[in-house]
Protein backbone atom coordinates (compact mmCIF):
# COMPACT_ATOMS: atom_id res chain seq x y z
CA UNK A 1 0.00 0.00 0.00
CA UNK A 2 2.87 2.17 0.79
CA UNK A 3 4.31 1.19 -2.51
CA UNK A 4 1.22 2.22 -4.33
CA UNK A 5 1.28 5.56 -2.65
CA UNK A 6 4.83 6.17 -3.94
CA UNK A 7 3.81 5.14 -7.38
CA UNK A 8 0.98 7.58 -7.35
CA UNK A 9 3.22 10.41 -6.08
CA UNK A 10 5.76 9.72 -8.77
CA UNK A 11 3.08 9.78 -11.36
CA UNK A 12 1.70 12.93 -9.92
CA UNK A 13 5.03 14.82 -10.08
CA UNK A 14 5.61 13.82 -13.65
CA UNK A 15 2.21 14.98 -14.64
CA UNK A 16 2.83 18.39 -13.11
CA UNK A 17 6.05 19.04 -14.99
CA UNK A 18 4.59 17.78 -18.14
CA UNK A 19 1.70 20.13 -17.86
CA UNK A 20 4.02 22.96 -17.05
CA UNK A 21 6.17 22.14 -20.07
CA UNK A 22 3.15 21.96 -22.26
CA UNK A 23 1.97 25.21 -20.91
CA UNK A 24 5.34 26.86 -21.51
CA UNK A 25 5.49 25.38 -24.96
CA UNK A 26 2.08 26.69 -25.63
CA UNK A 27 3.03 30.08 -24.25
CA UNK A 28 6.19 30.03 -26.33
CA UNK A 29 4.21 29.13 -29.35
CA UNK A 30 1.79 31.84 -28.60
CA UNK A 31 4.68 34.26 -28.05
CA UNK A 32 6.23 33.13 -31.31
CA UNK A 33 2.95 33.53 -33.05
CA UNK A 34 2.50 36.94 -31.47
CA UNK A 35 6.01 37.94 -32.49
CA UNK A 36 5.38 36.60 -36.00
CA UNK A 37 2.12 38.44 -36.17
CA UNK A 38 3.78 41.53 -34.72
CA UNK A 39 6.59 41.23 -37.23
CA UNK A 40 4.11 40.72 -39.98
CA UNK A 41 2.09 43.68 -38.79
CA UNK A 42 5.31 45.72 -38.40
CA UNK A 43 6.42 44.76 -41.85
CA UNK A 44 3.00 45.60 -43.17
CA UNK A 45 2.97 48.88 -41.30
CA UNK A 46 6.53 49.60 -42.44
CA UNK A 47 5.57 48.84 -45.99
CA UNK A 48 2.44 50.91 -45.64
CA UNK A 49 4.48 53.67 -44.01
CA UNK A 50 7.01 53.62 -46.83
CA UNK A 51 4.17 53.58 -49.31
CA UNK A 52 2.52 56.43 -47.41
CA UNK A 53 5.82 58.34 -47.30
CA UNK A 54 6.22 57.77 -51.01
CA UNK A 55 2.66 58.87 -51.62
CA UNK A 56 3.18 61.81 -49.27
CA UNK A 57 6.36 62.78 -51.10
CA UNK A 58 4.54 62.46 -54.39
CA UNK A 59 1.67 64.44 -52.93
CA UNK A 60 4.13 67.09 -51.68
CA UNK A 61 5.74 67.28 -55.10
CA UNK A 62 2.31 67.59 -56.65
CA UNK A 63 1.47 70.15 -53.99
CA UNK A 64 4.60 72.13 -54.82
CA UNK A 65 3.76 71.88 -58.49
CA UNK A 66 0.20 72.90 -57.75
CA UNK A 67 1.47 75.71 -55.53
CA UNK A 68 3.75 76.93 -58.31
CA UNK A 69 0.89 76.72 -60.73
CA UNK A 70 -1.33 78.57 -58.27
CA UNK A 71 1.34 81.24 -57.81
CA UNK A 72 1.72 81.53 -61.57
CA UNK A 73 -2.06 81.65 -61.87
CA UNK A 74 -2.19 84.27 -59.13
CA UNK A 75 0.47 86.27 -60.94
CA UNK A 76 -1.41 85.98 -64.22
CA UNK A 77 -4.61 86.83 -62.37
CA UNK A 78 -2.94 89.90 -60.83
CA UNK A 79 -1.70 90.94 -64.27
CA UNK A 80 -5.16 90.35 -65.68
CA UNK A 81 -6.67 92.38 -62.85
CA UNK A 82 -4.15 95.15 -63.51
CA UNK A 83 -4.95 95.07 -67.23
CA UNK A 84 -8.65 95.01 -66.40
CA UNK A 85 -8.20 97.97 -64.04
CA UNK A 86 -6.20 99.80 -66.69
CA UNK A 87 -8.83 98.97 -69.29
CA UNK A 88 -11.52 100.16 -66.90
CA UNK A 89 -9.64 103.41 -66.27
CA UNK A 90 -9.10 103.85 -70.01
CA UNK A 91 -12.76 103.12 -70.59
CA UNK A 92 -13.65 105.69 -67.93
CA UNK A 93 -11.23 108.14 -69.53
CA UNK A 94 -12.66 107.37 -72.95
CA UNK A 95 -16.14 107.98 -71.62
CA UNK A 96 -14.96 111.28 -70.21
CA UNK A 97 -13.27 112.20 -73.49
CA UNK A 98 -16.39 111.14 -75.35
CA UNK A 99 -18.50 113.29 -73.06
CA UNK A 100 -16.09 116.17 -73.57
CA UNK A 101 -16.30 115.57 -77.31
CA UNK A 102 -20.10 115.63 -77.11
CA UNK A 103 -19.92 118.83 -75.09
CA UNK A 104 -17.52 120.36 -77.60
CA UNK A 105 -19.75 119.31 -80.47
CA UNK A 106 -22.71 120.85 -78.68
CA UNK A 107 -20.71 124.03 -78.06
CA UNK A 108 -19.50 124.02 -81.65
CA UNK A 109 -23.05 123.63 -82.86
CA UNK A 110 -24.07 126.54 -80.65
CA UNK A 111 -21.15 128.60 -81.95
CA UNK A 112 -22.07 127.57 -85.49
CA UNK A 113 -25.67 128.62 -84.97
CA UNK A 114 -24.45 131.93 -83.56
CA UNK A 115 -22.09 132.27 -86.52
CA UNK A 116 -24.96 131.59 -88.92
CA UNK A 117 -26.98 134.26 -87.16
CA UNK A 118 -24.04 136.68 -87.32
CA UNK A 119 -23.53 135.87 -91.01
CA UNK A 120 -27.21 136.48 -91.66
CA UNK A 121 -26.98 139.80 -89.81
CA UNK A 122 -23.76 140.65 -91.65
CA UNK A 123 -25.35 139.81 -94.98
CA UNK A 124 -28.30 142.03 -94.18
CA UNK A 125 -25.96 144.79 -93.04
CA UNK A 126 -23.80 144.27 -96.12
CA UNK A 127 -26.83 144.55 -98.36
CA UNK A 128 -27.79 147.79 -96.63
CA UNK A 129 -24.20 149.06 -96.77
CA UNK A 130 -23.89 148.08 -100.42
CA UNK A 131 -27.02 150.05 -101.15
CA UNK A 132 -25.61 153.02 -99.22
CA UNK A 133 -22.30 152.64 -101.05
CA UNK A 134 -24.03 152.69 -104.40
CA UNK A 135 -25.84 155.83 -103.33
CA UNK A 136 -22.62 157.46 -102.09
CA UNK A 137 -20.67 156.44 -105.17
CA UNK A 138 -23.54 157.80 -107.23
CA UNK A 139 -23.30 161.16 -105.43
CA UNK A 140 -19.54 161.37 -106.04
CA UNK A 141 -19.96 160.33 -109.66
CA UNK A 142 -22.68 162.91 -110.19
CA UNK A 143 -20.58 165.60 -108.50
CA UNK A 144 -17.49 164.90 -110.61
CA UNK A 145 -19.65 164.73 -113.72
CA UNK A 146 -21.18 168.12 -112.97
CA UNK A 147 -17.73 169.64 -112.31
CA UNK A 148 -16.48 168.28 -115.64
CA UNK A 149 -19.52 169.72 -117.37
CA UNK A 150 -18.91 173.11 -115.74
CA UNK A 151 -15.41 173.20 -117.20
CA UNK A 152 -16.29 171.54 -120.48
CA UNK A 153 -15.29 174.58 -122.54
CA UNK A 154 -12.35 175.51 -120.32
CA UNK A 155 -8.66 174.67 -120.38
CA UNK A 156 -8.98 173.64 -116.70
CA UNK A 157 -9.19 169.87 -116.35
CA UNK A 158 -11.14 168.14 -113.60
CA UNK A 159 -9.61 164.84 -112.41
CA UNK A 160 -12.06 162.12 -113.36
CA UNK A 161 -11.21 160.02 -110.24
CA UNK A 162 -11.00 162.62 -107.48
CA UNK A 163 -12.74 165.68 -108.95
CA UNK A 164 -9.73 167.90 -108.09
CA UNK A 165 -8.34 170.78 -110.14
CA UNK A 166 -4.67 171.78 -110.26
CA UNK A 167 -2.95 175.16 -110.81
CA UNK A 168 0.69 175.38 -111.70
CA UNK A 169 2.58 177.47 -109.12
CA UNK A 170 4.56 178.98 -111.97
CA UNK A 171 1.29 180.42 -113.27
CA UNK A 172 0.12 181.74 -109.89
CA UNK A 173 3.35 182.93 -108.24
CA UNK A 174 6.78 184.26 -108.99
CA UNK A 175 9.93 182.28 -108.21
CA UNK A 176 10.06 181.46 -104.46
CA UNK A 177 7.18 183.92 -103.97
CA UNK A 178 3.90 183.41 -102.13
CA UNK A 179 2.01 186.41 -103.50
CA UNK A 180 -0.49 185.91 -106.31
CA UNK A 181 0.37 187.72 -109.51
CA UNK A 182 -2.17 189.97 -111.23
CA UNK A 183 -2.53 187.58 -114.15
CA UNK A 184 -3.06 184.63 -111.78
CA UNK A 185 -5.91 186.41 -110.03
CA UNK A 186 -7.72 186.64 -113.38
CA UNK A 187 -7.19 182.90 -113.87
CA UNK A 188 -8.49 182.11 -110.41
CA UNK A 189 -11.47 184.44 -110.83
CA UNK A 190 -12.53 182.46 -113.89
CA UNK A 191 -12.16 179.09 -112.17
CA UNK A 192 -12.70 179.31 -108.40
CA UNK A 193 -16.33 180.55 -108.28
CA UNK A 194 -17.42 178.02 -110.87
CA UNK A 195 -15.76 175.11 -109.01
CA UNK A 196 -16.91 176.17 -105.52
CA UNK A 197 -20.48 176.87 -106.64
CA UNK A 198 -20.88 173.27 -107.81
CA UNK A 199 -19.60 171.88 -104.50
CA UNK A 200 -21.82 174.19 -102.42
CA UNK A 201 -25.04 173.22 -104.15
CA UNK A 202 -27.79 171.97 -101.81
CA UNK A 203 -27.72 168.42 -103.22
CA UNK A 204 -23.99 168.11 -102.45
CA UNK A 205 -23.10 170.37 -99.53
CA UNK A 206 -24.47 168.00 -96.87
CA UNK A 207 -22.12 165.29 -98.15
CA UNK A 208 -19.03 167.52 -98.28
CA UNK A 209 -16.64 166.93 -95.35
CA UNK A 210 -13.85 169.18 -96.58
CA UNK A 211 -12.89 171.45 -99.45
CA UNK A 212 -9.11 171.30 -99.42
CA UNK A 213 -6.62 173.77 -100.87
CA UNK A 214 -3.22 172.09 -100.89
CA UNK A 215 0.18 173.55 -101.81
CA UNK A 216 3.10 171.49 -103.23
CA UNK A 217 6.69 172.33 -104.18
CA UNK A 218 9.59 170.72 -106.02
CA UNK A 219 12.57 169.23 -104.19
CA UNK A 220 14.85 172.27 -104.34
CA UNK A 221 15.66 173.60 -100.88
CA UNK A 222 14.94 172.15 -97.43
CA UNK A 223 11.75 170.42 -96.48
CA UNK A 224 10.99 173.02 -93.79
CA UNK A 225 11.44 175.93 -96.18
CA UNK A 226 9.24 174.27 -98.81
CA UNK A 227 6.70 173.42 -96.12
CA UNK A 228 6.31 177.11 -95.26
CA UNK A 229 6.26 178.11 -98.92
CA UNK A 230 3.68 175.48 -99.94
CA UNK A 231 1.38 176.44 -97.05
CA UNK A 232 1.73 180.16 -97.75
CA UNK A 233 0.80 179.65 -101.41
CA UNK A 234 -2.21 177.47 -100.49
CA UNK A 235 -3.33 180.09 -97.98
CA UNK A 236 -2.99 182.84 -100.60
CA UNK A 237 -5.40 180.92 -102.86
CA UNK A 238 -7.75 180.34 -99.90
CA UNK A 239 -7.76 184.01 -99.02
CA UNK A 240 -8.59 184.77 -102.65
CA UNK A 241 -11.57 182.38 -102.48
CA UNK A 242 -12.85 183.96 -99.25
CA UNK A 243 -12.75 187.47 -100.70
CA UNK A 244 -16.28 188.33 -101.80
CA UNK A 245 -14.92 190.60 -104.50
CA UNK A 246 -13.63 187.53 -106.35
CA UNK A 247 -16.96 186.04 -107.37
CA UNK A 248 -18.47 184.20 -104.36
CA UNK A 249 -21.44 185.52 -102.44
CA UNK A 250 -21.35 186.08 -98.68
CA UNK A 251 -23.58 183.05 -98.19
CA UNK A 252 -21.26 180.90 -100.27
CA UNK A 253 -18.22 182.21 -98.40
CA UNK A 254 -19.87 181.34 -95.07
CA UNK A 255 -20.54 177.79 -96.26
CA UNK A 256 -17.01 177.54 -97.62
CA UNK A 257 -15.47 178.65 -94.33
CA UNK A 258 -17.25 175.78 -92.53
CA UNK A 259 -15.57 173.11 -94.68
CA UNK A 260 -12.37 174.78 -95.93
CA UNK A 261 -8.98 173.24 -95.04
CA UNK A 262 -5.58 174.65 -96.06
CA UNK A 263 -2.53 172.35 -96.21
CA UNK A 264 1.12 172.71 -97.13
CA UNK A 265 2.72 169.44 -98.31
CA UNK A 266 6.28 170.68 -99.10
CA UNK A 267 7.79 168.14 -101.54
CA UNK A 268 6.26 165.02 -99.86
CA UNK A 269 4.08 164.27 -102.91
CA UNK A 270 6.10 165.04 -106.07
CA UNK A 271 5.00 164.27 -109.62
CA UNK A 272 7.25 162.02 -111.69
CA UNK A 273 8.12 162.14 -115.37
CA UNK A 274 6.22 159.49 -117.32
CA UNK A 275 7.70 157.16 -119.91
CA UNK A 276 6.29 156.50 -123.38
CA UNK A 277 3.80 154.02 -121.91
CA UNK A 278 2.48 156.56 -119.42
CA UNK A 279 4.14 154.93 -116.39
CA UNK A 280 6.00 156.91 -113.72
CA UNK A 281 9.79 156.93 -113.88
CA UNK A 282 12.23 157.70 -111.07
CA UNK A 283 12.77 161.25 -112.39
CA UNK A 284 10.82 164.03 -110.65
CA UNK A 285 8.96 166.49 -112.88
CA UNK A 286 10.05 169.66 -111.06
CA UNK A 287 7.70 172.03 -112.92
CA UNK A 288 4.60 169.82 -112.49
CA UNK A 289 5.43 169.25 -108.82
CA UNK A 290 5.14 173.00 -108.14
CA UNK A 291 1.35 173.25 -107.90
CA UNK A 292 -1.73 174.16 -105.89
CA UNK A 293 -4.58 171.64 -105.84
CA UNK A 294 -8.20 172.26 -104.92
CA UNK A 295 -10.12 169.11 -104.08
CA UNK A 296 -12.89 167.86 -101.83
CA UNK A 297 -13.54 164.96 -99.49
CA UNK A 298 -16.96 163.52 -98.95
CA UNK A 299 -18.03 162.65 -95.41
CA UNK A 300 -18.38 159.06 -96.50
CA UNK A 301 -15.02 158.73 -98.25
CA UNK A 302 -13.42 156.82 -95.40
CA UNK A 303 -16.46 154.60 -95.15
CA UNK A 304 -16.36 154.07 -98.90
CA UNK A 305 -12.75 152.91 -98.66
CA UNK A 306 -13.54 150.48 -95.84
CA UNK A 307 -16.64 149.17 -97.60
CA UNK A 308 -14.73 148.65 -100.81
CA UNK A 309 -12.11 146.66 -98.89
CA UNK A 310 -14.88 144.51 -97.39
CA UNK A 311 -16.57 144.03 -100.74
CA UNK A 312 -13.29 143.15 -102.42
Amino acid sequence: MHKNRKSREAFTDHSYWQSYSDMMAALLLIFVVIIAITLAIYKKKTTDLDQTKLELQTAQEQLETTRSEIEESNKELAESLAELQSAYEQAALTDEELQNAYDQIAQTQTDLNNAYAEVADAQAELATTKSELQSIVGIKTDLIGELQSAFNNSKMEVDSQTGSITFSSDVLFGYNDETLTSSSKKVLANVIPKYIEVLLQDEYIDNIAEIIIEGHTDTDGTYAYNQELSYARAKAVADFCLDKSNGLSEEQIEKLQEVLTVNGKSYSDPIYVKDSDGNDTDEIDMEASRRVEIKFRLKEDEMIQKIQEVLN
